[in-house]
């Protein structure tokens, strides 16, 4: 039997300011980078969310498939649009972004027409994976059906995975997302958790945060430091994993993305956590040593993982 994971949250279009003022597109999102990663390294994964009947919808669809991203659990909605949001860089090299999104496909995924469709189709998945972001798009209600369906997934036997991955600006309330946060790692069966994410939400206590879930779920803790390290916390096992040096960081957006992927296909795999985590570290790190979220396919990493059956209770994420 296929494992089968979805990815839920938001794909949105990106424009990239050049230097003379001019834009060049393409689209980006967290949760859709790690399904793209996840599809690469073989794993059968959908992407879930909300798209228009727009051209750009059109065409991200197409790109989706085009990787091996499942888009049937995708629904489209009349009269709407993506998010969309702009890269500026400064001349030290940093990068801003400005978003335009309130009005975005995606918010609607857990309401509406078709979105009792959607919550019931999340519940036959052997893995659901989201992100601090997803929380951020469907407000109260919407994150409610969201736990409700994870409770679903659950009953049924299969697993969820959430990463923090928090952005101030997506939370104008920050006692919201505190809140949000403390309920998706409660419900969570693997979290993946950055030390810097919850300093910014939680403050000094943030590790505490998540550290009060070990022994009821996997965790892995990315910390800074140099060299970057995780702590991966699973049943009895406490364990430091570091990263290898890279030798040249040209970019480190879907650092983060990419090693959750590499991670959970490891898992699935049925890779004991410290592996899983090495396989995490050896794909972040050849993305951030490339320009974009997407590597060259050319590119990607030899990570061989039999991805063709469920992994055994000992070695589920």
């Amino acid at each position: 039997m296929t494992t089968r994971v979805a990815c839920i949250g938001e794909c949105m279009m990106e424009l990239s300011e050049r230097p003379d003022g001019s834009l060049s597109r393409g689209y980006g999102g967290d949760t859709l980078n790690t399904a793209l990663y996840l599809a690469r390294l073989g794993v059968a994964v959908d992407y879930v969310t909300a798209l228009g009947d727009d051209p750009w919808s059109e065409e991200m669809l197409a790109a989706w498939a085009a990787e091996g991203v499942g888009t049937g659990q995708v629904r489209r909605l009349p009269g709407r649009m993506p998010g969309l949001y702009i890269i500026r860089t400064d001349a030290s090299g940093e990068r801003s972004f400005h978003y335009w999104r309130d009005s975005a496909a995606a918010r609607d995924l857990f309401s509406g027409p078709g979105a009792a469709e959607t919550r019931d189709a999340l519940a036959g998945y052997d893995l659901v994976y989201a992100s601090g972001i997803s929380l951020s798009l469907y407000g109260e209600a919407g994150r409610a059906a969201l736990a409700e369906t994870c409770r679903a997934v659950q009953a049924r036997g299969g697993r969820v995975a959430f990463d923090t991955n928090y952005r101030p600006r997506g939370w104008p309330d920050k006692a919201k997302a505190q809140g949000a946060f403390r309920d998706a790692m409660a419900a969570a069966d693997l979290i993946f958790a950055s030390s810097e994410d919850l300093e910014w939400l939680y403050g000094r206590d943030g590790e505490a945060e998540v550290l009060r879930h070990h022994g009821r779920c996997e965790i892995v803790l990315k910390g800074g430091g140099s060299p970057p390290s995780v702590r991966v916390l699973a049943g009895t096992e406490d364990v430091t994993v570091p990263a290898p040096p890279v030798a040249s960081v040209v970019d480190t957006t879907a650092a983060g993305d990419s090693f959750a992927a590499a991670y959970m296909a490891a898992r699935l795999a049925g890779r004991p956590p410290a592996e899983a985590a090495s396989h995490g570290h050896r794909l972040a790190g050849t993305v951030i040593a490339h320009r974009g979220a997407v590597i060259p396919r050319a590119a990607m990493p030899d990570l061989p993982l039999a991805t063709d059956s469920l992994a055994t209770e000992q070695g589920r994420p």
